[in-house]
């Protein structure tokens, strides 16, 4: 080539072409791996070694739940965690952001207390509890671990702890103050016709 030519190659600016490739979409939950365990196995040709994690998943929109598994690699003790966290996910039924009513839970050995707080007031929690807190959208709230020191207890025992704040806890709440006029209507009718019954033997 020469000179000239190399000029104008050298003064063509370049121009960036369309985005072909594939963009990342984000997430649906975002994740915390709050516990990893190398467990061993022994078997007759030895031991086998292997990961267990405990991951929160939530959306911070009132979704949260909690997975624990095991694998080869912690690529696929947490992606496995994973899968099990969004099997357990309970969905909250509050749009405030702080817990209705202060909450005493027991699993096992581990003890967990939650408290309301006012707006602002911010998370005043640590470990376990503050992760599935967070994730789940909580923004204030005072809580406090007692008795395990385990980060897999206490994550299970703040789940059951919100579980009374789920959809599917009110409902069946709902369904049980419905049934029980019903069930007091069919007793007073009850009552009424051994009264009855019991007059016109009476008269006979």
């Amino acid at each position: 080539m020469n000179k000239k030519e190399d000029s104008v190659v050298a003064k063509v600016p370049f121009r960036k072409g369309p985005f072909r490739g594939k963009r990342k979409e984000k997430p649906e939950f975002d994740q915390k791996v709050i516990d990893i365990a190398r467990v061993t196995r022994v078997v007759k040709g030895g031991k086998r070694f292997s990961f267990r994690t405990v991951v929160i998943i939530g959306d911070k929109k009132n979704r949260v739940g909690v997975g624990v598994s095991k694998g080869k690699d912690m690529r696929i003790a947490t992606e496995k965690s994973y899968a099990d966290a969004k099997k357990n996910l309970i969905t909250l039924n509050f749009t405030e952001t702080t817990i209705p009513y202060q909450v005493n839970q027991k699993l096992g050995s581990a003890k967990i207390i939650l408290k309301p707080a006012k707006k602002g007031h911010g998370i005043v929690a640590g470990g376990a509890v503050r992760a599935v807190v967070s994730l789940a959208g909580i923004k204030d709230i005072s809580a406090k671990m007692l008795g395990s020191k385990s980060k897999l207890n206490n994550a299970r025992a703040t789940i059951e702890a919100l579980k009374q704040f789920s959809i599917k806890k009110t409902r069946e709440i709902a369904l049980k103050e419905k049934e029980k006029p019903v069930k007091e209507a069919e007793k007073v009718k009850e009552i009424k016709k051994e009264e009855n019954t019991k007059k016109t033997e009476k008269v006979k």
